[in-house]
């Protein structure tokens, strides 16, 4: 029954965003084969136990990173960080920081270059795109979704609809290295010693070719962007201290933008539920949309009698972003869910798709090409859609395998 539940699943999440096509005759179903066969068989290669101590590798940096920027913080913030070692603030934003320093750094190096263009190369040759989108689109699994497109800036201009439909579901079906380094200190009541960091990397991974998958099925087109030999597109920073220096300064923009939004967004829910609880006592915003993503979550995979506090969690994300979303999971009894469900959960809440994610996106990207915010603007609302979806099938394909 459960794998009848996930190839019904399977199919429903995909056909949903069919009726989103602007021409749907000409969705290419080759390159939705391909995608779901990419999502499998990288899922099958990354979260295979023979990959476990490369992971493990990853996971001891982590660690060792998480205390170096402690030390980092009780320096500049003393008895405070001391007595409240566990506070967001003090605890999750520095980590953002730190992470987006050591990104700039290895971009530099042309370290993670080279590993984004292993992901795009593999991009262009399953679904026939052109050089930028690819590159673009891969350069989410490590960086923000702001900090993708500068890497393909002189293309943005040039790109279909369809690519930057792509662009921008990539971005929010993703999360940056830093915020996967965040966001694993909030889970480990729920998972202990499982290494969060493999499943997150594997989630961005997994979620690119759904982002293309989902990109090809609401604006398909034959209209390729090409490759522009133009050394300047990597040359980010004049040197490594000028990398770390860009890098801290943009690990504090999003930390500050990510704390900023936060207070607000959680403001907000708090006055919406307000209200609604002046109709009912116990009415509100995480419950309502809990009944709308319930259909959703069960498609993932996951039982019904865990699809309630599934579908709450979505709603969440979708509504305010996925750290409010990750902190409500962390802080639930262990107990609430089952091993597989936790571990679906966890990947279709990986992504940026939320609403703040849609104006971020339209802003950051129009402010690199002025010219294409009306098309950015058009495709937005599939791109939130198609983010979401795609989260939600790497959460069906990840359960395959616990």
């Amino acid at each position: 029954m459960y794998y009848l539940q996930i190839v019904l699943g399977a199919l429903l999440l995909t056909a949903i965003a069919v009726p989103l096509s602007n021409n749907f005759r000409a969705i290419k179903v080759k390159n939705i084969i391909a995608a779901m066969a990419a999502m499998v068989l990288f899922a099958f290669i990354l979260l295979n136990p023979s990959v476990a101590g490369f992971f493990e590798v990853i996971s001891a940096g982590v660690a060792k990173l998480s205390s170096a920027t402690a030390e980092g913080t009780k320096f500049v913030f003393g008895d405070i960080f001391v007595n409240n070692p566990f506070v967001f603030a003090l605890n999750v934003l520095p980590l953002i920081i730190v992470m987006a320093s050591i990104s700039a750094l290895l971009w530099h190096w042309r370290i993670l270059p080279l590993v984004i263009k292993g992901f795009s190369y593999v991009c262009e040759k399953l679904f026939g795109l052109g050089g930028p989108i690819s590159f673009g689109a891969a350069a989410n699994i490590f960086v923000g979704q702001v900090e993708a497109p500068l890497f393909v800036r002189p293309y943005l201009s040039k790109m279909s609809k369809k690519e930057l439909l792509i662009l921008m579901t990539a971005g929010m079906a993703t999360i940056s290295g830093s915020i996967m380094v965040a966001l694993s200190g909030l889970l480990k009541t729920q998972f202990g010693d499982i290494n969060t960091v493999q499943h997150f990397l594997t989630a961005s991974i997994l979620s690119v070719p759904g982002a293309i998958m989902y990109g090809e099925i609401m604006y398909p087109s034959n209209e390729i962007t090409h490759e522009i030999k133009d050394k300047k597109v990597e040359k980010l920073y004049s040197g490594s201290f000028d990398a770390i220096t860009k890098g801290t300064k943009d690990g504090l923009s999003i930390a500050v933008n990510v704390a900023a939004i936060l207070i607000s967004v959680l403001a907000l829910v708090s006055i919406i539920d307000g209200f609604l609880s002046l109709l009912d006592a116990d009415l509100s915003l995480k419950v309502i949309l809990g009944y709308i993503f319930a259909p959703i979550s069960w498609l993932m995979g996951i039982p019904w009698s865990e699809v309630t506090g599934a579908a709450e969690l979505l709603g969440i994300k979708i509504a305010t972003n996925e750290f409010i979303a990750y902190e409500t999971l962390g802080d639930l009894d262990p107990a609430t869910f089952s091993d597989r469900t936790k571990v679906i959960i966890l990947y279709a809440l990986c992504g940026f798709a939320n609403f703040s994610s849609v104006g971020i996106l339209v802003s950051g990207i129009g402010s690199m090409a002025p010219e294409r915010v009306p098309d950015l603007i058009q495709v937005s609302g599939k791109a939130l859609v198609g983010a979401t979806l795609a989260s939600c099938l790497t959460g069906l394909v990840a359960g395959l395998f616990v």
